[in-house]
C-alpha cells in the first residue's frame, strides 16, 4: 500500500496512457488531488488498488471525404459506367414521357377554356330565350288573340332556339 503523488503526465507515463487520459482516469476514480508549489496538480495514487489496463489506441481515421472519394474511384469500373449509362437512358425515357404528358395537359387546358367560353355563351343564350318566353307570356291578351309583335317575337324565339342548337352541336 504505497501511495505516490504524481502529476498527470507522470501518471500517464506509468500507466502507458496520455496525460489527458490520466487526468480523465483520476476524475473518474475520484482520486485525491493536491496543488504543488509550482501550481501543478498532484494526484495521490495507490497502485496496489488501481487496476487499470489501457485500451488499445485507435488510429486516427482518415479524412471521411477522402475515404469516400477513394471508394468512388474503386467502384468506377466498366460495370459501374454501364449502370450509369442505363440509368441515364431510363431517365431520358422518363423525360420524354413527361414532355408528352405536359403537351397533352396544355392541349386539355386549351380545350377546357374553350368549353368554359361555350358554356358561358350557352348560358347567355338561355337567359335571352327565357326573356323572350317571358315577354311572349305577358304579351297574350285575355281573348286569346296574339298581337303582331308577339308573333314576331315568337319567330325570333324559334330562330334563337335553332341557332343555339346548332352552336351546341359544334
Amino acid at each position: 500500500m504505497r501511495v505516490e503523488l504524481l502529476t498527470y503526465a507522470d501518471l500517464g507515463v506509468r500507466l502507458g496512457i496520455s496525460r489527458e487520459a490520466a487526468r480523465s482516469l483520476a476524475r473518474r476514480r475520484r482520486l485525491p488531488r493536491l496543488r504543488s508549489d509550482e501550481g501543478k496538480a498532484l494526484v495521490s495514487v495507490d497502485f496496489s488498488e488501481l487496476r487499470h489496463t489501457p485500451r488499445p489506441r485507435r488510429g486516427r481515421q482518415a479524412d471521411p471525404v477522402a475515404a469516400s472519394m477513394a471508394k468512388i474511384e474503386a467502384f468506377r469500373s466498366e460495370a459501374f459506367k454501364a449502370e450509369i449509362a442505363r440509368l441515364e437512358a431510363e431517365a431520358a425515357g422518363y423525360r420524354a414521357d413527361f414532355e408528352r404528358e405536359r403537351e397533352r395537359a396544355d392541349r386539355l387546358a386549351v380545350e377546357l377554356l374553350q368549353a368554359a367560353a361555350e358554356t358561358t355563351a350557352a348560358d347567355e343564350w338561355a337567359a335571352r330565350l327565357e326573356d323572350e318566353v317571358a315577354a311572349l307570356r305577358t304579351g297574350r291578351r285575355a281573348g286569346g288573340w296574339i298581337a303582331g309583335q308577339a308573333a314576331l317575337r315568337l319567330g325570333r324565339l324559334a330562330a334563337s332556339i335553332v341557332e343555339s342548337d346548332r352552336a351546341a352541336r359544334r
